[in-house]
């Protein structure tokens, strides 16, 4: 194999902006199941039949993109992107891959704003009660990804002390923090090696201006909504935060959105837990649920413009800190502090999702034995049968309909 040859497989060089979309949009319109299906249907498509790039450097770019706050799965698509098509490459694949199922959302949150009476309640009803199981089953499985130790396991305990303490957005961030400052500390015992590099077309200033962008938006939004009085600019702040600030992408934002759209008064409690259902049982990444949020703000900019802002402001800050660290990751992830700070992290981010566990979503759906049954049978679908998201939506969802109707 030539030394072009060789690059080109690692690299996957550069390829039509067409191309990409198109394998994007398959996998935006067929990629159930959450992050970590889409991870596998990447690597399908991208390692083993297309062939964009190797089987290490694919697992060496999952590994940069779950360092990263932002959506894993997402970062994942549009680096791929990036290395095939450069930075119209990039955003191909992120377009194509968010939004249909953004676009499905936003026509559920039309349709949800008039479904009245039993049906149209029960079947609500049923779709809260499917978060129960989704967020119950992912706490399950990243605690014992995340969690594996005792040090682990008392990081995640102090951050849902603290987030239970400290409730809003502000709880949250000092619990990430803690986390992380406590992994430094405890977490330093095991150090992985790293065997490859990746290749980027990003040059370290590109790099620099990227980081300093995504510092200067995450400072200077809410400096901005302090000094002015601007909904547009507020809705952009708090879901760029939301995005900057949530690890391990997925469910770790629903805490997140909450404490900026439900503690706001931004959006109704019943709302937000109706649309985080019906984000289950569509495909594509799960960010796409602020496009429902947006549509369904309870003032303007609401809408498409508000689906648009918040759609694009969520995404954003995952993507800028993608691009920054591109140029030195190789380097940066050898560290040993680096890793440990990375795993005090997640740790606390299962504390701070099974604080949201309880509430808002336990105490808005379970009202009574009937919905505690339903929410232990999606969990036992999920966990020990390992049915498909969208399927065990369909299955609570209608349940909870037939609940509404007989009781």
């Amino acid at each position: 194999m030539s030394r072009r040859e060789a690059v080109t497989q690692q690299t996957g060089a550069e390829g039509g902006v067409w191309e990409v979309f198109k394998a994007f949009l398959l996998l935006g319109l067929t990629s159930f199941g959450g992050p970590i299906a889409h991870l596998g249907y990447f690597r399908a498509e991208f390692v083993a039949r297309r062939k964009w790039l190797t089987e290490q450097a694919y697992a060496d770019l999952v590994a940069l993109c779950q360092f990263l706050p932002g959506p894993a799965s997402s970062q994942v698509g549009f680096a791929l992107g990036l290395m095939r098509g450069g930075p119209y490459g990039a955003a191909a694949a992120w377009t194509a891959f968010t939004l249909p199922s953004a676009i499905v959302l936003v026509l559920f949150a039309y349709s949800a704003a008039v479904m009245e009476g039993p049906i149209g309640s029960g079947i609500i009803h049923g779709l809260k009660i499917v978060a129960v199981a989704i967020v119950a089953h992912a706490v399950w499985g990243m605690a014992g990804k995340l969690c594996p130790d005792r040090q682990r396991a008392t990081i995640a305990l102090v951050a849902l002390l603290i987030v239970v303490m400290a409730s809003g957005p502000l709880g949250q961030v000092i619990a990430i923090l803690v986390g992380a400052l406590a992994g430094v500390w405890c977490c330093r015992a095991k150090v992985e090696s790293t065997v490859s590099h990746l290749h980027f077309p990003v040059s370290r200033l590109a790099g620099g201006i990227a980081l300093a962008l995504f510092l200067l938006l995450l400072a200077g939004l809410p400096l901005l909504t302090w000094a002015t009085v601007s909904q547009p600019l507020d809705i952009v702040d708090a879901f760029y935060r939301a995005g900057a600030l949530v690890f391990g992408g997925g469910h770790v934002v629903l805490p997140l959105l909450e404490a900026e759209v439900v503690q706001t008064g931004w959006v109704s409690s019943d709302a937000f837990l109706t649309g985080y259902g019906a984000a289950q049982a569509v495909p594509g990444p799960l960010f796409t649920f602020s496009a429902y949020l947006g549509t369904v703000l309870e003032s303007e900019p609401n809408g498409l413009i508000g689906a648009t802002l918040a759609l694009l402001a969520i995404f954003i800050p995952g993507f800028l800190l993608l691009v920054a660290v591109l140029p030195f990751w190789n380097t940066f992830r050898q560290l040993a502090v680096a890793q440990a700070l990375m795993r005090g992290a997640n740790a606390a981010v299962v504390g701070i999702l099974g604080a949201a566990l309880y509430e808002p979503v336990w105490t808005s759906a379970i009202l009574g034995p009937y919905d505690f049954a339903l929410a232990l049978t999606g969990f036992v679908l999920l966990s020990v049968w390992r049915m498909p998201p969208w399927v065990v939506v369909i299955i609570l969802g209608l349940s909870g309909l037939i609940v509404s109707l007989l009781l």
